[in-house]
C-alpha cells in the first residue's frame, strides 16, 4: 500500500510540474508576442506620422487597420511615387491608398490614378473621400466588376480592364485585391492581364505578400514574367515588389 501511495504522490508531483512548465511557457510565449506586438504599433505610428510628414495632409486619412493597407506598406507606395513620379498609377482596389497615390501626384504636379473597384459601395466611399480631400482631379475610381477570365487553363474571377486606356504603359501598379475570399491566388491575374503594360522601368507593388498565397502568387509571376525583378520590403502584413527593367 505505501508503495502505491509513492507511486500516486510521484505522478502528482510530475503533472504539477509539467502543467507548471507549460504555464512558464506560456507566460514567455505570451512575452514575446507583447514585445513583437509593441514593436509592430510602434512601427505603424512610425509609418503613419511618415505619410503625414511625407504628403504634408492637412486633414486626417481613413482608418488604416484591418483591411485597408497598412502605415508602412503606404509610407513605401508614397516615397516611391514621390521620388518616381509615374504618369500613370493604376490600382487593383481603392481606398486610403488612393488618396496617399492622389496626394502624390498633386505634390508632383503630374499623373494621374486609375482604381478598379468591384464594390459600387467602395467605389463611392473613395469618391467621396477624394473630393473630400480636394483630390478628385488626381484620381478616378473606375467601376470594374468582377469578370470570369481563363488564364493558365483555369476560370479567375478578375476585374474588368476594360476602361483602362487601350494605349496606356503603367508606371505603377498597386495591388490590394480582389479579397482573398474571391478565390486561391486571387491576385494572381495581375500578372497576365497588366504586366505586359508596364512601362520601361515600372514598379509593381503586392500588399500581403507574407500570405501564403501571395508567395505562390509571386512564384508563379517570377516563371512567367522572368525579366521582373523581384524584392520584399519589411511591411507589417509583407510586401513585395517587382521592376521591369528590360
Amino acid at each position: 500500500m505505501p508503495l502505491l501511495l509513492d507511486s500516486v504522490l510521484l505522478v502528482l508531483v510530475m503533472y504539477s510540474l509539467y502543467k507548471l512548465r507549460k504555464a512558464h511557457l506560456l507566460m514567455f510565449d505570451f512575452r514575446d508576442q507583447s514585445r513583437l506586438d509593441n514593436a509592430n504599433l510602434f512601427r505603424q505610428l512610425e509609418g503613419l506620422h511618415g505619410l503625414y510628414a511625407e504628403l504634408d495632409l492637412k486633414t486626417s486619412l481613413p482608418p488604416t487597420r484591418g483591411w485597408a493597407a497598412s502605415p508602412d506598406f503606404l509610407l513605401e507606395v508614397a516615397r516611391h511615387a514621390r521620388t518616381a513620379k509615374p504618369a500613370w498609377v493604376v490600382e487593383c482596389s481603392s481606398g486610403t491608398s488612393t488618396l496617399v497615390l492622389a496626394r502624390c501626384l498633386q505634390l508632383n504636379g503630374a499623373g494621374k490614378v486609375l482604381s478598379l473597384e468591384h464594390s459600387p459601395q467602395y467605389a463611392e466611399q473613395t469618391r467621396q473621400q477624394l473630393r473630400q480631400h480636394g483630390l478628385q482631379d488626381w484620381a478616378q475610381v473606375l467601376d470594374a466588376p468582377l469578370l470570369p477570365y481563363t488564364l493558365a487553363g483555369e476560370s479567375w474571377p478578375w476585374y474588368d480592364i476594360s476602361k483602362l486606356p487601350a494605349d496606356m504603359q503603367i508606371d505603377m501598379l498597386v495591388i490590394d485585391g480582389p479579397p482573398q475570399d474571391t478565390r486561391t491566388q486571387a491576385r494572381y491575374p495581375a500578372g497576365p492581364l497588366l504586366f505586359p503594360r508596364l512601362a520601361a522601368h515600372g514598379a509593381v507593388f503586392l500588399d500581403d505578400a507574407a500570405r501564403n498565397d501571395e508567395l505562390a502568387i509571386l512564384q508563379r509571376w517570377q516563371q512567367e514574367f522572368p525579366l521582373l525583378r523581384q524584392s520584399s520590403r519589411p511591411c507589417e502584413k509583407g510586401c513585395a515588389v517587382l521592376i521591369n527593367a528590360p
